[in-house]
């Protein structure tokens, strides 16, 4: 049976009992600042375990991208080493909201191994939480008498652990709740049942986890509290899984990594399974390209950020073991797209952005290779003056500066030095790293943490109902369901009070998907008036309306009217859909490998995001802006469906970026062609937009680019600036608005004819025009020329220019010249014939003499500049120039 094969029976065999197959999230948590990547397959269900959330089914069943790369979870050390460690993984798993509990859960998850899978039976044990003084709880008997019922197994193959084991925790925080684990003995028939964690005993393999989901910790170190209804979160990697059904030792060994191992043993020209540590490169190289196809096809690209950086961290990783094993090319692209081509029959982003993945790997490779040999030099010289010294570790400062400058990250700095036997200052390179970050006052790009009191409010109230979808939706009434002041729930808010109000339904559109959230203004039948400054979903569904009340009290359960800005949803609508337009555009005119990257729609103004590789050419820019302005143009209706969301990817439907969505999704297509999801407010017809015009086109982080634009109003103010700016120019020029251009170039080539002008004044003045003859200032010291002069001209380039000419005049000799702009300032060159930089070294003349001015300066033997701060103490420092030729020559 082939992975896929054990894939789809999972999924199959669940929805026969009546699960939904939900697909994978994205590998970047929507909306949970406590994740760096999604690392299990209940990630996406997080808000529905709380009761922040409700969806359609109360049964789910996932084969769940993960990724395992930082912070708590980071197995990147071992990946390669070990036959099971991974970065990017398959999580199978099957959930309950409420519905079944323990006793489904542990029969059909045995009837799938046993009877579905055929998995040897008489080769399995399992494990329940054996209690935990700590957390208060009791051992799981429920779960011991089920496995022994359902199985018919004996006490001695169902092991009773603790905490550490068998009590499942998402973080600090989160849903969480005693679990019990399926263990393999992949050696044949076990020789002894554990009686410990059998993970710790030889040739036993975890499979899969069954987390019985019944309490809930709201702040770190805080109580356990028991969720709604008790629910089920189950987890079984794919790759272990796929292995024991293969009847292999190694994930490696199992269809899902073969194909890709032969594309990297290809490429590097050997054959994997012939020399154990050639091996292990092969192995790093087929995990971390899987990581970083998918990662990448999920809109996270190499950066400096934390997320982007763990990409770059795995990616840099594997380059390295491609050095280590002899390939000297980039080839990463090859592997990731052999990655597409093994896996993006499931995974159709693959095949979407398979030329977006081919691109970033290249490129972060080339830029890679292009500092890897420099910093290696570095570190080697490092090492020995470490050697020198007689230490073993790596200042700090030294693996900052790879990191900083060559981009080295600290755990392949780390690898290299354990190679040669030294060690890293962990510690002082923290300390780099955060003194880096005080200078530069870098935000992360994680989301604000959600508080606790929105999500006690949106696990208590639920979703609210959004009006505003009808072109007449900026008006309308609810009901007060709760009130937030200074972070703290309240009964009553009076004049002056900033607060947060949740309505059970609103016409006010909530921050989403780029969109800005919406303004106006509530009013209720006692008086009470509150402007609304923005609208927001802090957590699950629930819209929360902030401002000030400016009139009156206003209490929970107070019926208010709503107006919603009108103009300002107007312009929002027709920024909103000319982002529609303009990436059906820039797919047009740039390619299919361009991929929304995020997205502003203000009022004002649109920002857009998307992946493209180098600067987009004039005419492209203006081919884009005719293509939306055309579709505009013909003012075709907006058309708006709810579809399953299948039904809408079979349509070919592109998501945006940054969306969450459920099991139905709104399709919106703006004129012919665009086609996407997207749960914002558009306008009733394209040429509702106006007009669009792009202001700017700029890169904004490596194969990232951005453009700013206008529409409607706003871009009809955009041109009534842009005319008056002209018209004012063009009075100023005395010329008519289209002559500009040509005046312009004319003044400039007036300017730059009368600049060379100056310049070659400027340098007859440094060469003594006006009755002074600097040659005539030239001493012999030692049989050598001297000239040491000054000059009223403190121009480098001309003061460099007259030195040269001078220096060609003395023929052989020593050139110093003091070019004074003011009290305070002093150019100075220094230049020495070819014949003498064996006796005088002009870098170390010109040191000596910026020195004696208050300043410094150096360079080669034959010529140096630099500066000094005291002008009247120029004559003293010709001297001194004098006297350092005397003394060196």
């Amino acid at each position: 049976m082939k992975a896929a094969q054990v894939r789809s029976t999972f999924l199959d065999f669940f929805a026969s009992h009546g699960h939904e197959i939900v697909g994978s999230a994205s590998l970047v948590p929507n909306n949970d600042p406590t994740l760096l990547f999604t690392n299990a397959g209940m990630n996406q269900f997080k808000d529905v375990f709380t009761g922040a959330e409700s969806r359609a089914y109360k049964r789910a069943t996932t084969s769940q991208k993960c990724v395992r790369a930082g912070g708590k979870h980071n197995d990147l050390e071992e990946v390669g080493r070990t036959p099971r460690h991974h970065t990017f993984f398959e999580m199978l798993g099957n959930f309950s909201f409420g519905d079944y509990f323990k006793e489904d859960a542990i029969a059909w998850a045995w009837d799938l191994l046993t009877r579905v899978l055929g998995i040897d039976a008489s080769r399995m044990v399992v494990t329940v939480f054996g209690g935990d003084r700590e957390l208060g709880i009791g051992p799981d008997d429920e779960a011991r008498d089920i496995w022994k019922r359902v199985t018919g197994l004996g006490d001695d193959r169902v092991i009773g652990l603790g905490k550490k084991d068998n009590f499942w925790m998402m973080g600090d925080t989160g849903p969480m709740g005693p679990c019990s684990e399926i263990h393999y003995f992949i050696d044949g028939p076990p020789p002894a049942w554990p009686t410990t964690d059998p993970a710790t005993w030889q040739g036993w393999l975890e499979i899969w986890n069954l987390v019985f989901m019944q309490f809930e910790r709201k702040v770190k170190d805080g109580p356990l509290d028991r969720l709604p209804a008790p629910s089920i979160d189950t987890g079984a990697g794919l790759e272990r899984v796929t292995s024991v059904v293969q009847g292999v030792k190694s994930n490696y060994d199992t269809d899902l990594f073969t194909g890709i191992l032969a594309e990297a043993a290809d490429v590097a020209g050997v054959r994997y399974g012939t020399d154990p540590e050639r091996d292990t490169s092969l192995r790093v190289i087929a995990d971390h390209a899987r990581a970083s196809a998918f990662l990448i096809a999920d809109g996270v690209f190499p950066d400096k950020a934390q997320r982007e950086y763990t990409l770059r961290r795995i990616f840099r990783r594997a380059v390295r073991h491609g050095k280590r094993i002899g390939i000297t090319e980039p080839f990463m692209h090859r592997v990731c797209g052999r990655v597409v081509a093994e896996m993006g029959a499931t995974f159709p982003e693959l095949i979407e952005r398979h030329r977006v993945i081919t691109e970033v790997t290249l490129e972060e490779e080339k830029r890679f290779r292009a500092t890897l040999d420099r910093g290696l030099e570095l570190l080697e010289d490092e090492f020995g003056r470490m050697q020198g010294a007689g230490t073993k570790v790596v200042p700090g400062k030294a693996v900052f500066t790879l990191y900083d400058t060559f981009g080295f990250p600290v755990d392949l700095t780390r690898t290299i030095a354990e190679e040669r036997s030294f060690e890293v200052d962990e510690a002082g390179f923290e300390a780099e790293m955060k003194a880096a970050a005080e200078r530069s006052r870098f935000a992360g790009s994680d989301q604000e943490a959600v508080s606790t009191i929105y999500k006690e409010l949106a696990s208590e109230l639920g979703a609210t109902r959004f009006l505003g979808y009808d072109g007449r939706g900026t008006h309308g009434d609810g009901t007060v369901r709760a009130l937030v002041v200074d972070g703290a729930r309240t009964g009553e808010a009076g004049p002056g009070t900033t607060v947060g109000v949740v309505l059970d339904q609103t016409c006010f559109y909530a921050e989403s998907g780029g969109q800005t959230g919406d303004t106006g203004e509530l009013t209720t039948d006692g008086g009470a008036r509150i402007r609304v400054d923005d609208t927001r979903k802090p957590a699950g569904d629930m819209f929360v309306l902030t401002g000030e009340v400016v009139a009156g009290t206003v209490a929970v359960g107070d019926r208010v009217h709503q107006q919603v800005d009108d103009d300002r949803r107007e312009q929002i609508r027709a920024n909103h859909s000319a982002t529609h337009l303009l990436q059906l555009a820039l797919k047009q005119v740039l390619g299919n490998h361009v991929a929304q990257k995020g997205s502003l729609v203000a009022p004002d103004r649109l920002r857009f995001d998307f992946s493209h590789f180098s600067p987009m050419t004039p005419e492209q820019i203006r081919d884009v802006e005719d293509r939306v302005n055309a579709e505009v143009r013909k003012n075709l209706d907006s058309q708006i469906d709810v579809l399953p969301i299948e039904a809408a990817r079979q349509r070919g439907a592109v998501a945006m970026f940054g969306e969450k969505y459920g099991d139905t999704v709104r399709v919106v297509q703006i004129g012919g062609e665009s086609l996407e999801f997207c749960g914002g407010t558009h306008v009733r017809r394209a040429g509702d937009i106006g007009l669009f015009k792009i202001l700017s086109e700029s890169g904004v982080a490596q194969g990232v680019r951005r453009i700013e634009a206008v529409t409607g109003v706003g871009a009809m103010a955009y041109l009534r600036r842009l005319e008056d700016e002209l018209g004012h120019a063009g009075e100023r020029l005395r010329a008519q608005p289209f002559e500009v251009a040509s005046r312009v170039e004319g003044l400039q080539g007036s300017l730059r004819a009368l600049e060379k002008e100056v310049d070659k004044l400027k340098q007859r003045l440094a060469s003594g025009a006006g009755g002074r003859d600097l040659l005539g200032e030239v001493v012999t010291i030692k049989g050598i020329k001297v000239l040491a002069a000054s000059t009223e001209v403190d121009d480098v380039k001309v003061l460099r220019e007259t030195g040269d000419t001078l220096r060609d005049k003395l023929g052989s000799g020593v050139l110093l010249l003091a070019g004074v702009g003011g009290p305070d300032k002093v150019a100075l060159i220094a230049m020495v014939t070819k014949d003498l930089t064996g006796k005088v070294h002009a870098g170390k003349l010109l040191g000596a003499v910026a020195e004696a001015l208050g300043g410094r300066g150096g360079g080669k033997p034959d010529m140096a500049q630099g500066g000094g701060k005291d002008a009247s103490r120029v004559p003293e420092a010709l001297d001194v120039a004098r006297r350092w030729v005397e003394d060196h020559a």
